[in-house]
């Protein structure tokens, strides 16, 4: 009797599973929002479907006026006047109490020494290491130049004359910090001219 109700059981429940089973058209999909049924899978250099990728199997376009996650836009050209521009309106936004100068100062000491060193010296008198092996010749020093720390946030966004851009490496609030340790070496090196 045991074996009648089990072989019964099994045909029962094997009955109704086959009986919902069309391989035309798949069952209730509980998740018919994800791809869990219908798996897209794109092979690489194949022609996808135009609604996926308009353009393409290609990078799409970001959306109309946004920007980088992490990056701000500079306002100013690289151009002459663009120079002439920030150096007279583009203004450090990093605070001047002593403490986070302080701190700053020595960030971008930090920084210029990695930097900057190499071509301008320790005292921004234009005789690092590569001027004095005549690699690069021309190197001013900070004291001959009208410098605000716009025009050298600027040169180091861009680069000049034969100074390449520091953009990729250094970021905004860094170059605002070296900027301020530049201004620093300037005064330092014009008191001393006075001094002589």
């Amino acid at each position: 009797m045991r074996n009648i109700i089990k072989i019964s059981f099994l045909f029962a429940s094997g009955f109704l599973l086959t009986s919902c089973f069309n391989k035309e058209k798949p069952n209730y999909q509980f998740m018919a929002s994800t791809d869990m049924y219908e798996p897209v899978g794109y092979e690489t250099y194949y022609p996808a479907p135009q609604e996926v990728f308009p353009n393409g199997m290609e990078a799409q376009l970001p959306a109309d006026k946004t920007i980088r996650r992490g990056w701000m836009p500079y306002l100013y050209e690289n151009t002459n006047d663009g120079y002439e521009q920030a150096k007279e309106n583009f203004h450090n936004p990093l605070k001047a109490d002593s403490l986070a100068m302080k701190e700053n100062l020595q960030i971008g000491a930090g920084l210029y020494n990695i930097y900057c060193m190499i071509c301008h010296g320790s005292d921004g008198d234009g005789q690092g290491n590569l001027a004095k092996r005549e690699k690069i010749l021309g190197i001013p020093s900070f004291k001959d130049r009208q410098i605000t720390q716009g025009s050298i946030y600027h040169v180091m966004y861009y680069g000049r004359n034969t100074m390449g851009s520091y953009a990729s490496q250094i970021t905004e609030q860094e170059r605002w910090q070296v900027a301020l340790y530049v201004e620093q070496l300037r005064e330092k090196l014009i008191n001393n001219s006075k001094k002589n």
